[in-house]
């Protein structure tokens, strides 16, 4: 009889969880490669000791494992979303806890992977933490996946100049972002220029339409207010940059 092993590494483990996303939304497993090897150079440039290095690079691999408990309806629609629809969509960093920290040897993990939509000015989600309340870790992969957003391409669009990614992030500096780590990133994102953003999809029948970057520049949903951030596919690239403008 072929008995299982007892043991699973935690690479294993990572390379099931984010094969299993991939299956769902492709774009996001290259997203997540990215954001995993730029938050690795901003924690080596802060200096990190190596389990908060490690701690980073895996849970930027894993920080949006959630999506995978958003609705087909809500992660492919291809327009503007209601507010229900963006609460639901927000809701994958909680839903990403849930399932990470289910596993023992990832429960500090799922708490980097909880805050990462966290804004320093304590306007996003899902708990409203402000400044250095929030972890660490979680403000590195908030950077590290704004560039990422920024610069890559989507359906309706053709990701940002990297130069104006960094500018950007830059003009936030201490409203959504934590001024430590936009000190860090800027040192390295010359690093960064090398990655070039691919296709979301190596099919073109299955792809999510809905922009990361309308993630990470969104606010808590609350109280009935409709922070609803997305955009239309087709939208250009003038009418997107005047869309980020105003909604940070």
């Amino acid at each position: 009889m072929l008995l299982l092993p007892l043991t699973v590494s935690l690479h294993e483990l990572i390379d099931v969880v984010i094969t299993t996303l991939d299956a769902r939304d492709p774009y996001t497993l290259e997203h997540s490669f990215r954001v995993a090897e730029y938050s690795e150079r901003i924690s080596e440039d802060m200096g990190l000791d190596a389990d908060m290095h490690q701690r980073v690079h895996i849970a930027a691999h894993l920080h949006d494992i959630g999506k995978i408990g958003v609705s087909d309806a809500v992660l492919n629609k291809p327009g503007k979303l209601t507010n229900a629809e963006m609460k639901e969509i927000q809701s994958h960093s909680r839903i990403g806890y849930n399932i990470l920290s289910r596993i023992p040897m990832l429960r500090e993990i799922s708490e980097i992977v909880l805050h990462h939509h966290e804004r320093f000015d304590g306007k996003g989600y899902p708990r409203g933490l402000m400044g250095d309340k929030i972890p660490l870790e979680s403000r590195i992969i908030a950077v590290a996946d704004a560039f990422d957003a920024m610069t890559s391409d989507r359906p309706y669009r053709k990701g940002m100049p990297s130069d104006d990614a960094v500018r950007e992030i830059n003009r936030h500096k201490e409203t959504q972002f934590c001024p430590l780590i936009v000190n860090s990133f800027n040192r390295v994102a010359p690093q960064f220029f090398l990655y070039k953003s691919s296709d979301p999809s190596p099919n073109d029948a299955h792809f999510a339409f809905f922009g990361h970057e309308d993630l990470m520049l969104s606010k808590m949903v609350c109280n009935g207010k409709n922070l609803d951030l997305s955009v239309s596919v087709g939208q250009t690239n003038a009418e997107m940059n005047r869309h980020k403008r105003q909604s940070l």
